[in-house]
Order: structure tokens, then C-alpha cells, then sequence
């Protein structure tokens, strides 16, 4: 199992250009410096009225597919 971390600041309009399907990836960086893609339905659940703020731990497996992504304190 591999782990990245990532700080995000997601407006609602963003959002909604997400979750309309105008862009399906979110593309940022990880704190190790790792340029990083995944499916922004993966932070669903973490949609608040201001968007989506915080840090991320989101785990994958050694082929590189999704298992899991957590809020961090």
C-alpha cells in the first residue's frame, strides 16, 4: 500500500466544472513533490458549502489503484 498527501483548496465553482464532468481529474501536488492526477468523485463526501479545503491522505496499491481517502485533522 502507498500513500500521497494533499493540501487542497477546491471553490464550489470548481466543483461544479468537477462534478459536471467540464474537467473529471483533479491535478495537483503532493507534499512530497510528486505531481499527482485522480478522480475528483473521490472527494465527494468531503463537499462542503465552501467547497472542498483540507488535507488528504489518499491510499492506492502498488499497481496504482484507489483504496481509500481520508480527511486529515
Amino acid at each position: 500500500m502507498q500513500q500521497i498527501i494533499v493540501d487542497l483548496s477546491i471553490s464550489p465553482d470548481e466543483w461544479i466544472k468537477l462534478y459536471q464532468g467540464v474537467a473529471s481529474d483533479v491535478h495537483t501536488t503532493a507534499r512530497d513533490g510528486r505531481s499527482v492526477r485522480f478522480p475528483a468523485r473521490i472527494l465527494s463526501r468531503f463537499y462542503l458549502q465552501d467547497g472542498i479545503r483540507g488535507s488528504f491522505r489518499i491510499l492506492f496499491d502498488d499497481q496504482g489503484k484507489f483504496q481509500s481517502v481520508e480527511r486529515l485533522p
